[in-house]
């Protein structure tokens, strides 16, 4: 990464601590941009943009890959499209303002990269695998979701948690039983799940 790049996304970090964005561990994202390099990832539809920061990071470590990535909050949107301008990845990064689940896309993609609001993980899931192609991936950011998926669950203080929770542990049942791909989940970062279309 050249050394203005590095700058930048070390300010987009900054931002997104100082803000409370969520954006991904380290370690998380050195497995998907990884991921990307290894198995010639062409195109990504990306299910929560946030302020840019994975989409960014995926770009720049292909640079032939496109990336349509979807956002609902507003203020975040705006802040991804100021931070995309930033690298110049305009032409490579697509991005859409509004709700995942409002949102039909035709197009097809190497690689569904779901990293949204984790009670919808499932209905993200059954939405876009249409746009899969043959032999492509599914991957879903915070399987973990910061530990409290090991937890027991009368242990977690918070209600609107614990259903979180709830639903992410749905969310493991329904991707193991999937017969129509193969899962594994990595113990990094925050959790990765791979599925992979068979």
């Amino acid at each position: 990464m050249v050394e203005n790049n590095f700058y930048q996304i070390n300010e987009i970090r900054k931002y997104a601590n100082a803000n409370k964005i969520p954006i991904m561990q380290n370690e998380g994202i050195d497995f998907l941009t990884t991921f990307i390099i290894k198995h010639q990832i062409k195109n990504v539809l990306e299910i929560g943009t946030a302020i840019g920061y994975s989409a960014i990071m995926m770009a720049l470590c292909s640079p032939n890959l496109k990336i349509t990535t979807i956002e609902r909050d507003e203020q975040r949107y705006l802040e991804a499209v100021k931070n995309i301008k930033k690298f110049n990845l305009e032409k490579r990064i697509t991005l859409i303002f509004n709700d995942a689940l409002n949102v039909k896309i035709d197009e097809k993609f190497d690689l569904v990269f779901i990293d949204a609001a984790k009670a919808q993980n499932i209905r993200f899931f059954e939405l876009f695998e249409r746009n899969l192609l043959d032999n492509g991936y599914i991957i879903t950011d915070n399987m973990y979701f910061h530990g409290l998926v090991h937890k027991n669950i009368k242990e977690i203080s918070s209600r609107s948690l614990r259903g979180i929770v709830r639903k992410i542990n749905d969310y493991i049942v329904f991707l193991k039983n999937n017969d129509k791909y193969t899962t594994t989940i990595y113990d990094i970062g925050d959790g990765i799940a791979v599925s992979e279309k068979k």
